[in-house]
This record gives C-alpha cells, structure tokens and sequence, in this order.
C-alpha cells in the first residue's frame, strides 16, 4: 500500500453503519399496514445495500412498476425517514477506526448511493456529519455507484487524488466504482452480503470480515 495513502472513503448501509435493524423495521411495518405478516430479520438484511426498490420486491406482493408497488416503497421510505435512527449505530468497532484516522490526521469520508434526504438526517443523527471530510449522496450527481463519478468527486473535494484513496463496500457495485477510479478498494465481507455473493471474486485489493480486521490492515499502512 502506498505510503501516501490520505483518504478512506466508506459506503454507508453495511459498511460504516449497521442501518439493517431501522431498514427491516420500517419495512415489516408496512407490511403490517398492508395486513401482511413481518419478515424474518436475516431474509431482509442482504436487500438493505441494494435501497427501497430491492427491498420493495421482497415486501410487496405487487409487480414493480404498478402504482401498488410504487405506494409501498414511497410509504416504505417514509416510515424509515420518519424513524431513521432508532437503532441505527456504526459496526462494532468502528467508533474507534474513526479516532484512530482523526488521531493520524487521515481524511475519512462517505460515498453512498442513499439519497441525501435520508442521508443527511442520519449523520446529523448520529453526530458524524461534521466529522467527515466529505460526503456524496446518490443524488449529489446524476450518476451513481458503480458509475466511478461520486469517487472522483469525493477526492477532488478532500483535495487529494484518487491513487491515494481507498473505498471499502459491502456490494459489488462498490468495488466496481473504486477500482474504475483508480482507487485501492476493500470489500467489506461484514456487510450486507447474500448467499450468492462473493467478494472475494469482485477485484478488490483486500477483503475484510470484520471492522477489526478493518483496523489491523489500516495499522499496517
């Protein structure tokens, strides 16, 4: 790894935060308004990387594109936003990466394809957004992850090059982007993974399956 190594760059949902519980919840509650039964916790958690369209094919009967679908996905995000931190935290271990890079003066930052309007509320939630160095919501530009744009935007606003950043996500997508932005990429093994997925085969620099392996590779840099 290079030793002008500046920025991290994170995905959100699965990598840096843990939004699985306040995603599930929020969809099992609109399930119960349609007078389905709730899901099951593990049959929703790899859907929730993939945003409310993913999550809507699990949890609406109707066929997308229908008014019924488009209904419960719009009522879907709306009890999430109205309920976006209820249990919501960073993963394990992840409190103290963040020290460790602000204590190394190392940049951190997020790259997510959740659109602002949920983003936003949630950092602030949380007590981050003023701590990361830079943050691209999907709907900062037209183009979104796996399109390499929200990367290179990302690092032109810390003010560094994307040869000295590194992006870690959970999805595909996210290593796809990275690696089209010349940055080192890390897929995070911890996320948000479903049974066909294998990150081990998407291209990435170096896996990771907890965020303490997380913060033993970025001891080593």
């Amino acid at each position: 790894m290079r030793s002008t190594l500046s920025t991290i760059l994170f995905d959100l949902d699965g990598t840096l935060l843990d939004t699985a519980p306040d995603m599930a919840w929020a969809l099992n509650q609109m399930r119960l308004k349609c007078g389905n039964p709730a899901l099951d916790f593990q049959l929703i958690r790899p859907h929730v990387s993939h945003g409310s369209f993913a999550m809507s094919r699990i949890g609406c009967d109707a066929a997308e594109g229908s008014d019924e679908f488009e209904e419960f996905r719009l009522g879907l995000l709306q009890i999430y936003s109205d309920n976006i931190a209820r249990e919501t935290r960073l993963f394990d271990g992840m409190a103290e990466i963040l020290e460790e890079l602000d204590r190394r003066a190392i940049r951190w930052g997020i790259v997510t394809n959740k659109p602002g309007w949920l983003t936003v509320p949630l950092l602030q939630e949380l007590e981050l957004a003023s701590r990361a160095a830079v943050v691209i919501n999907g709907d900062t530009i037209p183009e979104r992850k796996p399109h390499p744009a929200p990367l290179f935007l990302a690092a032109e606003r810390v003010g560094t090059t994307p040869s000295n950043c590194v992006y870690i996500g959970d999805a595909e997508r996210d290593i796809a982007a990275g690696n089209a932005a010349g940055m080192h990429t890390l897929a995070a093994a911890y996320g948000y993974l479903g049974a066909d997925d294998r990150p081990a085969d998407w291209g990435a620099d170096g896996l990771v399956r907890s965020p303490a392996e997380l913060a033993t590779w970025l001891q080593s840099i």
